[in-house]
């Protein structure tokens, strides 16, 4: 159930940063997302600050990596006493009338929060969520196909080295901006696709949806639209469906007269078919 929890707490903080991205980014309102990622106030087994920031009472706020003994400090955030002020200077900038592109603002915002480190944890996906509110409030709407969120998830030994490069480095911002805008790219052409299956899936039940299909039948479409990996064979066929060889091939044979599948141009012990072509 802490699992559960955990993810109700991410869905609930991404609903809220990006279906009310014109509402004001404010103290309050970040420690309202923290106490929904850690409802018991717990991080694994460790007792943690939520609903205020940081106060390093168990030591300066490090990322690290490695076992015990071996650890190697990757980063090493502002002290506590600090962050009322350090946040009070984000907040302002965040909400303030500047001219920065709001697409590079989501960039610099992301580099900004994760680098104040405000709380004991969750400072990424906050910071994740603040860079799709910013996202969010570029495009003047909440629907959006693409998640920068899940992309970051997606490339995140690559986020955590160019984090570690810009923040121990000159904080010279360039190499990070290039590629947050990179991965920018790369969540959207992965969307693109996700649409083009979803798109083509529509289509091609589209174009069956007058054919009598038995549910045996349809499970073994769904799984071939669904990226079936290798050749459908009648056998193949009676394992998905958890039929016998000779309702599989009764199946099949029905399917490639009503022209939803095709045989391919092997045969004999190879023969195996694919979905029907759009005509």
């Amino acid at each position: 159930m802490a699992a559960d929890r955990n993810v109700e707490g991410v869905v609930e903080m991404m609903l809220d940063a990006t279906g009310h991205f014109s509402d004001p980014l404010t103290s309050e309102r970040l420690f309202g997302w923290h106490a929904a990622l850690f409802p018991t106030g717990r991080s694994g087994l460790s007792r943690i600050k939520t609903g205020g920031w940081r106060d390093d009472s168990t030591g300066p706020m490090q990322v690290v990596s490695g076992p015990m003994g071996k650890q190697h400090v990757h980063y090493e955030a502002p002290a506590a006493g600090g962050l009322a002020g350090e946040m009070g200077s984000f907040l302002d900038w965040f909400e303030g009338k500047d001219q920065m592109d709001p697409v590079l603002k989501a960039g610099m915002a992301h580099l900004w929060f994760v680098t104040i480190h405000p709380f004991d944890d969750g400072n990424g996906r906050i910071a994740r969520a603040i860079a799709d509110l910013a996202l969010a409030r570029s495009e003047g709407s909440p629907q959006r196909f693409y998640s920068m969120s899940a992309q970051i998830r997606q490339e995140r030994n690559a986020y955590y080295d160019i984090l570690e490069q810009t923040q121990t480095g000159t904080m010279d911002v360039t190499y990070w901006m290039e590629w947050f805008l990179g991965c920018l790219g790369r969540a959207i052409d992965r969307a693109e696709d996700t649409l083009r299956v979803v798109l083509d899936k529509a289509r091609f039940w589209e174009r069956i949806r007058d054919v009598p299909l038995s549910e045996r039948q349809r499970l073994v479409i769904n799984r071939l639209l669904n990226g079936f990996e290798g050749k459908l064979t009648t056998s193949k066929y009676a394992a998905l469906a958890k039929c016998s060889q000779d309702s599989a091939h009764r199946d099949i044979l029905a399917l490639v007269a009503q022209g939803v599948l095709i045989q391919n141009p092997e045969g004999g012990r190879s023969t195996s078919y694919s979905l029907a072509p759009a005509r």
